[in-house]
């Protein structure tokens, strides 16, 4: 049991590390580029909406970025996991060993990265004079397992359903760009019509949104949004993980 599992861990770990060494390939800045993204739609985002539109939402800034730092790693996994079995075919038709391993592979990889934006939130937290809370120390590791949880459930369900169907891929840059704006990123939960809010609650980006920014924003842990979150990501890993089991082995001829 304990080789088995020391051999998921190193397998992760390789994948990861070559996932890794692939994207930021001759690139001078490096990790710097998943940074750059969400802090350059940021200050686009705060233009518009704070010194356009000038929505009454205090400390703006930092609201904008603890909650496009996490849609980041979410996006960017769920964009990775279309192509996550495709990009990795000559290892798979050569190789015996989970499958499973590549998609999630990709979700830590862009958790890596999600780990490299908190030092920035930090950053703005003492700008805007305040702090961090001793409450992250938990709070970090309990919402960033139920998005692994979530997210490696439904990269596995993609990864594995795109290779059947290769319009899935048109149908999912839509429908992120869609739950984009259905998520409360650029705006809060105030703001919506009372009619419309639990569309919005329904969500399980909703959700994770809320506790990220609830935590890195008040050092608060919602039990109640937490545990939702959990349901949504434990449903999600069933049915990502059943239609993968389902589907596992005709990816040889596929591929």
């Amino acid at each position: 049991m304990n080789r088995n599992i020391g051999y998921l861990f190193d397998l992760i770990s390789v994948i990861t590390e070559k996932e890794l060494k692939v994207r930021y390939k001759s690139s001078i800045l490096g990790y710097l580029w998943s940074i750059a993204n969400p802090l350059l739609f940021a200050m686009i985002y705060y233009f518009i909406f704070k010194l356009v539109m000038r929505v009454q939402i205090p400390n703006y800034t930092i609201f904008l970025i603890t909650g496009l730092f996490p849609w980041q790693w979410f996006a960017s996994s769920t964009n990775n996991s279309l192509f996550a079995f495709i990009a990795n075919a000559q290892i798979i038709k050569k190789t015996v060993f989970p499958r499973s391993v590549i998609p999630l592979s990709n979700v830590m990889m862009e958790f890596l990265h999600f780990l490299c934006t908190i030092p920035v939130i930090i950053v703005f937290l003492l700008i805007y004079d305040m702090r961090p809370h001793i409450s992250w120390l938990w709070g970090v590791p309990i919402i960033a397992l139920a998005q692994m949880i979530f997210t490696f459930g439904l990269s596995l369900m993609l990864s594995t359903l795109n290779l059947f169907f290769r319009d899935l891929e048109r149908f999912i840059t839509l429908g992120l760009m869609l739950m984009f704006y259905c998520t409360p990123i650029l705006y809060s939960l105030d703001l919506i019509p009372e009619q419309y809010r639990s569309f919005v609650e329904g969500n399980p980006l909703s959700l994770l949104i809320i506790c990220w920014r609830d935590l890195f924003m008040n050092g608060n842990l919602d039990l109640l949004y937490i545990s939702e979150l959990y349901i949504y990501a434990f449903a999600m890993m069933l049915i990502g993980g059943w239609i993968f089991n389902k589907l596992k082995y005709r990816f040889a001829e596929i591929l």
